[in-house]
């Protein structure tokens, strides 16, 4: 899934190739996509891109005296860019394609999903704050005003584990599995490890993993076209989907926890006092 890096990255490609031009079509594929009728998507015709902007994991493309059209990519969904779009329009049922935006210079994006899990989302709006996703997001965490004596008082009212806060979009924007993974390992920290039970020290140390981690992503993908970013992605993942592998810190093996539909991974070494997480939801908590 896209995460704050990768989707703030999108967001930078696109204000490079798509202000300042006109949208010609948009073109939905997928009807289940298309999550709001009013305005409905033919409303974005004609209007000039304005400005894109990030809402935790929501793109959102504004328009001249026009509609938004914000998206959220999900687990599967990917936005293709393309100089040259294919000629005529695009064929239902065949492929992921879910739906294309198509330019007066003849440029535009696809939004495809792979997967059998159809849950990319596009929102034609008046206004961001008409979807609900981004109503409910709590602060970005790379913004100037996100210190970390806020940091603090959000966890303060928290009783779960650290893992699942700082997935959580109404708390904290932007952070999913992949990079919650790689936060608690830079701060050297159980997943499982209640938010009641941190110190002080805990706090600051966990904050300036949250920010350095999410920076040097950031920095890592900027630049980068969007056809790459998922690999560039992968590439700068130290703990989450190496299963197996040794820890770049340590040298021990990275060890996976099992869920219904995600799992985790983590260092024993480096997070846990060197005592693997029992597999499975059954797991006791590593306090």
């Amino acid at each position: 899934m896209p995460e704050l890096p990768e989707v703030e990255a999108l967001k930078d490609f696109l204000t490079e190739n798509l202000v300042g031009h006109e949208i010609v079509r948009v073109l939905p594929v997928a009807i289940s996509v298309l999550k709001t009728y009013d305005p409905p998507v033919t409303a974005l015709e004609g209007h000039e891109v304005t400005a894109v902007r990030r809402h935790g994991k929501f793109l959102d493309l504004e328009t001249d005296g026009g509609p938004h059209l914000v998206t959220h990519l999900a687990r599967g969904g990917w936005l293709q860019w393309k100089d040259r779009l294919p000629d005529g329009p695009p064929r239902a049922g065949k492929g992921p394609l879910a739906l294309r935006v198509a330019l007066e210079t003849g440029a535009g994006f696809d939004l495809t999903e792979a997967g059998t899990q159809k849950r990319l989302a596009v929102y034609v709006v008046r206004g961001p704050q008409e979807v609900p996703g981004v109503a409910r997001l709590g602060p970005d965490p790379l913004a100037d005003d996100f210190d970390e004596e806020r940091f603090a008082r959000l966890l303060a009212g928290e009783r779960r584990q650290i893992k699942g806060a700082l997935r959580d979009q109404g708390l904290i924007a932007g952070v999913g599995n992949a990079y919650s993974d790689e936060i608690l390992h830079a701060a050297r920290m159980s997943p499982f490890k209640l938010t009641a039970a941190l110190t002080e020290e805990e706090v600051a140390g966990l904050y300036a993993a949250l920010r350095t981690t999410l920076r040097e992503a950031v920095e890592r993908s900027r630049g980068v076209a969007a056809g790459r970013l998922k690999a560039e992605k992968k590439s700068g993942l130290r703990v989450h989907g190496r299963t197996g592998e040794p820890c770049p810190v340590c040298g021990d093996t990275i060890r996976e926890v099992s869920f219904s539909d995600s799992s985790l991974q983590y260092c024993p070494t480096c997070q846990t006092g060197g005592r693997p997480l029992a597999d499975r939801r059954l797991s006791r908590l590593l306090k």
